[in-house]
């Protein structure tokens, strides 16, 4: 995944600034920064969700985003995760995992029911299968949101803030799981604000603020060795509280 000078406003306000980001495949990168600093918003212009204004995506060396881009073949490829789970409440977890890849990539309904069933193992959850949205606690809920995209068969997958809506003691268990995918060599995304996770399980380390790129390097020179006075204050508040 390649960004070419990704340009992004709402009305005056610039939320992204000619952001460039090259993504190796296999690799994982943890995007931090403070509030409104455009993290989440270039995680929904890398899937298509907000459309951006100058610049260019490039994936697996293909690029897109014009009026042109195929989105249902490039959203089948690219898996987000978001905040709030996105999980239709009227349907059980099955029918939520089997809705995509049978309607909109068209796969045969038993291979994604064995696939579903076999990721729902995988991150403890296969007695949950006829369970509702609401009968699931936020790092259930959340867990299942994963496997979902999961069940796309993506090459991308993108985590925009996963832990924010759920308890505390639910964390650890979302956060194994994209540990988990990480060792497996997913290509990931992530911005987060969990600052060990950030450390202990990402390849490289973006601190954004004010729609731009301040510095980026790998996780032991970002928080041990700082270079931007920028990235040196956001780290104190964060780790001095």
């Amino acid at each position: 995944m390649e960004l070419r000078n990704i340009t992004k406003s709402f009305g005056d306000k610039k939320v992204l600034d000619k952001v460039n980001l090259n993504v190796k495949e296999g690799s994982a990168i943890v995007i931090l920064g403070p509030s409104g600093c455009g993290k989440s918003t270039l995680l929904r212009c890398i899937n298509g969700l907000e459309k951006t204004d100058d610049g260019e995506l490039v994936f697996n060396n293909i690029k897109y985003g014009d009026e042109k881009t195929n989105w249902r073949n490039i959203r089948g490829q690219i898996g987000m995760v978001f905040q709030s789970y996105e999980l239709y409440p009227h349907m059980n977890v099955l029918d939520n995992l089997l809705l995509s890849p049978t309607k909109v990539q068209k796969r045969d309904k038993n291979e994604v029911k064995e696939m579903a069933i076999s990721l729902l193992k995988r991150v403890g959850l296969d007695d949950r299968l006829k369970s509702y949205p609401h009968q699931l606690s936020g790092g259930q809920k959340q867990r299942i949101a994963i496997v979902r995209a999961l069940c796309m068969n993506p090459k991308l997958m993108l985590f925009d803030e996963v832990t924010a809506s759920i308890d505390p003691e639910m964390v650890y268990e979302v956060l194994q799981v994209i540990r988990d995918l990480k060792n497996e060599g997913m290509t990931m995304i992530i911005v987060t604000h969990e600052m060990g996770f950030a450390k202990s399980a990402s390849d490289h380390v973006i601190f954004m603020d004010s729609g731009n790129i301040v510095e980026q390097s790998s996780p032991n020179d970002f928080f041990s060795n700082p270079k931007e006075e920028r990235t040196k204050q956001f780290l104190n508040k964060f780790l001095h509280l």
